[in-house]
């Protein structure tokens, strides 16, 4: 009996539904709509590149999103316990170390896809997977600093899928124009990351996350938030139209205008009307990005 007692428990693999639940195919959409900003600022016809397109957005979506998203529920699967004890991990549901195993799965897949992709989506994919890691594992867990916990999901879910879309699409390293443009999103995506924490300032508090709304005080916070996100939009406007692109100049323009005028209420009440500015402001901003995605990319010919 102690033999029996003392043996090793095996655990089943997961149910396919749990696994997806896992890797949270709500998340994907973000990374791809950059991803699709970076397709069209390359300015190469879709019809030229479809396999490495199809292998671009695995890439984007399921593979890397999702094994950030792994990652995230593996390394807080305590967290969840108190807090959202029905994920898949903490409910068992995905049970003994499946977690980590589909983490570390992602990891290997995300790379041999960049790796027949091209050089520069491998080097792209290899930043994100570490960040991705980083995020959440220890000894970094970025995700407890207000400044580079969002740096780095901003960096991940703007900057490098945009940097992947555009390399897939043109074999090579993007144009220096489309890396600016993509950088100065990807800094502004900060402010967008520091809102998202608003609907978790309780959480964070209790459990020693310092989130910018936690240290700063939500009044504070969202004032920064306003600012990182409009500054880089301002840039992009005069560098679009410096470059000749005068109509993605005037749409992003108007975007950035449009935000401009959503900011007064959201900094009355922080709190309450975040979720409405991530549905109406934020929405604004990366169509911004595709805006200026579609000046860069030459079909936006004024």
């Amino acid at each position: 009996m102690d033999r029996l007692s003392a043996a090793p428990i095996v655990h089943r693999p997961p149910a396919a539904r749990d696994v997806l639940e896992l890797l949270k195919p709500i998340t994907w959409f973000p990374p791809i709509w950059a991803f699709m900003c970076g397709v069209v600022s390359s300015g190469v016809p879709i019809a030229e590149r479809w396999p490495f397109l199809i292998a671009g957005v695995l890439l984007t979506g399921p593979l890397v999103c999702g094994t950030s998203q792994a990652v995230n529920d593996w390394f807080d699967r305590h967290v969840d316990a108190i807090n959202e004890p029905k994920r898949p991990i903490p409910s068992g549901r995905i049970a003994g170390q499946w977690g980590l195993r589909i983490a570390i799965i992602g990891t290997v897949l995300s790379l041999a896809v960049a790796a027949v992709t091209g050089r520069w989506v491998l080097a792209g994919t290899a930043v994100g997977l570490v960040c991705a890691w980083g995020y959440s594992a220890p000894p970094f867990r970025f995700k407890v600093s207000g400044i580079w916990g969002p740096a780095v999901v901003a960096l991940t879910y703007e900057g490098l899928t945009w940097f992947t879309g555009a390399s897939v699409m043109a074999g090579a390293l993007p144009p220096t124009h489309v890396l600016i443009i993509l950088a100065l999103y990807s800094f502004g995506a900060h402010g967008i990351m520091t809102l998202n924490d608003f609907k978790a300032v309780e959480g964070d508090r209790a459990t020693g996350l310092r989130s910018l709304p936690v240290v700063l005080g939500l009044d504070r916070a969202a004032k920064l938030a306003c600012v990182v996100m409009a500054l880089p939009q301002l840039i992009v406007v005069a560098l679009l139209a410096a470059w000749g692109h005068h109509l993605a100049a005037a749409i992003v323009a108007g975007f950035v205008l449009g935000q401009f005028a959503l900011m007064p209420r959201l900094l009355s009440d922080p709190r309450k009307h975040t979720p409405w500015y991530n549905a109406t402001g934020t929405t604004l901003y990366v169509l911004g990005m595709l805006a200026s995605a579609f000046g860069l990319g030459g079909v936006l010919g004024l």
